[in-house]
């Protein structure tokens, strides 16, 4: 039988839209219970398995449900039908500043990313030295983390994501942050933890990137899965259908 790391079953998100705030008053205090909303589907009735050491890619236009699924996946968010099963310690880098304080410096906030993720002290101890020097960010280790550039925070984030070796790794539009060189740096870790057997989910712009890196595609269309499948076969169907669009 196979073992799968990430297992999503009919996954539903609906968001209820109101015309103005005053609204969702009334429907909270309606005693006939009359709708003030319409619903909106954020994802619809979504299945897909991703199997261990799999690296599966996300493609779909912005709106498409990407980043909710993630969401969803990493508990961030709580869906409104269907289930979620992962099996293994999981990581997530989703957004800039997530699981970070601001007053708290670069070092500080390593050790308290990596107990928030579950790790214990020795271990981070043990990693810090490739988390600082992979983030290139040895001299500002004793800075205060709200001090930091933009970019200087998504090499931080990205390299404690990829150096606390997880089960599951879920990545959305990280591998596009730093200087070039940064860049390719990221993508050859990438590659390094694909090696090792980590579980991925990247969610991409760039084909190019989702064509390299990953193993299988699950395309997403207004919240639905419009495809799923061989890497070339999807991306080149969404290629396809964004040069219609």
């Amino acid at each position: 039988m196979e073992e799968y790391a990430i297992e999503v079953n009919h996954l539903t998100k609906i968001y209820k839209l109101y015309n103005k705030q005053s609204d969702r008053i009334k429907e909270a205090f309606s005693i006939r219970k009359k709708c003030y909303h319409q619903d909106f589907y954020a994802l619809k009735d979504v299945n897909f398995k991703v199997k261990r050491g799999e690296a599966l890619g996300i493609v779909g236009k912005n709106g498409s449900g990407k980043s909710t699924i993630l969401k969803i996946i990493t508990g961030v968010l709580q869906q409104t039908e269907g289930e979620v099963k992962l099996n293994g310690r999981i990581a997530a880098l989703l957004e800039l500043g997530a699981g970070f304080d601001g007053e708290m410096t670069v070092k500080e906030n390593i050790f308290l990313r990596g107990a928030l993720l579950g790790y214990q002290k020795e271990f981070i101890l043990e990693k810090y030295g490739d988390i600082i020097e992979f983030s290139e960010l040895k001299e500002f280790e004793n800075v205060a983390y709200n001090k930091l550039s933009s970019g200087m925070k998504s090499k931080l984030a990205f390299a404690l994501s990829s150096f606390v070796t997880p089960d599951v790794l879920i990545l959305d539009e990280v591998l596009s942050v730093g200087d070039m060189a940064f860049r390719k740096k990221s993508e050859k870790r990438m590659k390094e933890l694909f090696a090792s057997g980590v579980t991925t989910i990247l969610v991409s712009h760039s084909l190019n990137q989702i064509r390299e890196m990953c193993s299988s595609v699950l395309w997403l269309e207004k919240g639905e899965k419009k495809g799923m499948g061989n890497t070339k076969e999807i991306c080149d169907d969404y290629e396809k259908y964004m040069q219609k669009k």
